[in-house]
């Protein structure tokens, strides 16, 4: 699937990755990714592809894309990326307790749209039954 320099195509980053070449250019055109050119053709490099799983990744736990760029920004300060991998936990940590907050708050809406619907079938059911006993 790779060729011989470790690089990858758009389409072999759409398969592995399960992106569409659009993804890929709008990361590129955000500064997320910086393939090489050869030509028209967008080669990716092992570092794209780290960052693209860490893109995805990031996106999938409601990360901004300015919070990812700047994130990913960090790996090149020089202190062992102390100062990236903090960040990510302090910014991690809010978006779980965002998550948590929201998960709640859809566990109560659920609770009360349960309810709703329990005291509206028995409504139903009891002019139901006086629609029947007029009928007879």
């Amino acid at each position: 699937m790779m060729n011989d320099e470790h690089t990858m195509t758009i389409r072999e980053m759409c398969d592995v990755f399960d992106v569409t070449p659009r993804t890929l250019r709008f990361y590129e055109a955000k500064e997320l990714l910086f393939p090489h050119r050869d030509g028209q053709k967008r080669l990716f490099t092992k570092r794209d592809r780290a960052r693209l799983k860490l893109i995805l990744q990031g996106k999938r736990f409601g990360f901004s894309l300015e919070e990812i760029r700047q994130l990913l920004d960090l790996y090149h300060v020089d202190d062992q990326q102390y100062t990236q991998l903090s960040q990510t936990y302090a910014i991690g940590q809010q978006r779980l307790a965002d998550m948590i907050g929201q998960r709640d708050e859809l566990n109560e809406a659920i609770a009360d749209l349960t309810d709703q619907l329990k005291s509206g079938a028995r409504i139903l059911a009891s002019m139901e039954a006086a629609a029947a006993k007029a009928a007879e």
